[in-house]
């Protein structure tokens, strides 16, 4: 690859720092996106956490020799250090899939422990660059969260699919009465465990944490009960511990009718997908109203590249 490619690399990355940087600096957010295959020859995704980064190389047909390719890595990674001025042993590289949905989100890469706590909106977070694919905070809901936040006080809360239970997390700053956190993962519900432990919340009656396939706890769920319910399923899932398949196109409308069901009136469902081609079916849906809120979601550094979607749904 010629040195003008690495010179366009490092005009782009020097750019949008400057813009990013300045706006996350005004929010204080330690945690943000800084780059998301911005450039077709450098298919990264950078993503910033306090002092630490996290970079991703997407999967692709490079055609470089492994000796090309290192070299290349090496040079793109000098650049990337000295731009955003974190040295080389800060930086957490990791290859990932380029495919539809958090399909990775349970993929453990290897058993080196690197979690570390952050901050986000006054909150702790324990996040680990180096021993998953993601990371254990989702940036692109920031916006989301807070909205939950500011909603729950006194209301009984379900966070399905949770993962490491920032929403539920957020919930309890928020003061909720009762917050639900249901994933198929025992590692993911144990780090939301911790993420609660770190903020000074103490897993009990109030709290409680449930290991379920959310497809099949849903069913079990009592009418009327929840005031708030989140929902972020991965696109599709046949994970050995579930009793079927989850497509979340076919099955969305199912899904979010359970949880209408669960919900007293006025209850408010949060539901986002990353299914790119994702298709609202509105009309097999039991509820009051249906928000696209995908915009209103949007933190400053997804904007125009954040392929997910979310809505606001009422009973």
């Amino acid at each position: 690859m010629t040195g003008e490619k690495f010179i366009m690399f490092r005009n782009r990355l020097t750019k949008v720092y400057r813009h990013l940087g300045k706006q996350a600096r005004r929010q204080s957010i330690a945690c943000y996106r800084l780059y998301d295959h911005d450039l077709p020859e450098f298919p990264f995704c950078i993503e910033r956490y306090g002092d630490r980064l996290y970079v991703a190389e997407y999967k692709r047909q490079h055609g470089m020799s492994d000796e090309a390719h290192d070299n290349w890595m090496e040079q793109s990674l000098e650049i990337v250090s000295e731009v955003l001025e974190i040295p080389k042993e800060a930086i957490f590289l990791k290859l990932r899939q380029r495919k539809p949905g958090r399909l990775g989100q349970y993929q453990k890469l290897d058993a080196v422990q690197h979690e570390f706590p952050v901050e986000e909106t006054g909150l702790v977070f324990l996040v680990n660059l180096g021993d998953y694919l993601d990371t254990g905070l989702f940036l692109d809901h920031r916006i989301t969260r807070q909205m939950v936040r500011e909603q729950c006080a006194g209301k009984k809360v379900l966070n399905l699919f949770a993962y490491t239970g920032s929403f539920s997390v957020y919930a309890a700053a928020g003061n909720a009465a009762e917050v639900v956190t249901v994933d198929l993962s025992k590692t993911y519900l144990q780090w939301g465990e911790r993420n609660f432990a770190a903020n000074g919340f103490v897993p009990g009656p109030h709290y409680s944490f449930i290991h379920a396939d959310v497809k099949q706890y849903l069913k079990t769920i009592p009418e009327n009960y929840f005031d708030i319910i989140v929902m972020d399923p991965p696109t599709f899932s046949n994970s050995k511990r579930m009793d079927d398949i989850l497509d979340i196109q076919r099955d969305h409308a199912e899904l979010i009718n359970d949880c209408l069901r669960g919900l007293t009136k006025g209850g408010l469902l949060y539901f986002s997908t990353n299914f790119r081609k994702f298709e609202m079916d509105n009309d097999k849906i039991q509820a009051a109203s249906i928000k696209d809120i995908t915009k209103a979601t949007t933190p400053f550094d997804f904007e125009g590249r954040l392929f997910r979607w979310c809505y606001l749904i009422t009973k």
